[in-house]
């Protein structure tokens, strides 16, 4: 893929602190490190985001987080670590190839994903039920 900056680094065209690599993952410390430790898992193929990936792919790139995340906890001393991806702009991805972001976490760090004014509040359980039906419909297709 043109104008892919971990197509790039897939590619050996930018350099890149590789932690782990097989034949479809290949994982990278963060340039731009929130923590230190702060880790991308990426497909080797060019895929967009978690909606257009194969889920044998998706299942590949959890596997690989699963092993690296408590290495990486352990090597940086955190006491806990979250694995996320963004998909869309509105969600914050900014690099348009799929990434999962091992990310250690320390009890007194400030980052985070914000919950909105007013959370929690319960759901009525009759819009949960009916967003579900919405959503098997979908998956069914």
């Amino acid at each position: 893929m043109s104008n892919c900056v971990f197509c790039d680094i897939v590619a050996g065209q930018v350099p890149a602190s590789v932690v782990y690599e097989n034949d479809v993952a290949l994982a990278f410390m963060d340039i731009y490190p929130v923590h230190p430790g702060h880790t991308l898992v990426i497909p080797r193929t060019h895929v967009v985001d978690l909606a257009s990936c194969p889920t044998e792919l998706v299942g590949e790139l959890f596997q690989v987080s699963a092993r690296l995340a408590p290495a990486i906890a352990a090597a940086t001393n955190a006491a806990g670590f979250n694995v996320w991806t963004a998909n869309g702009k509105a969600a914050g991805q900014e690099v348009l190839h799929l990434h999962l972001h091992i990310l250690p976490r320390y009890d007194d760090d400030t980052f985070g994903l914000r919950f909105p004014k007013g959370y929690p509040e319960e759901a009525p359980r009759e819009a949960l039920e009916e967003l579900a039906v919405k959503i098997r419909q979908v998956v069914r297709r």
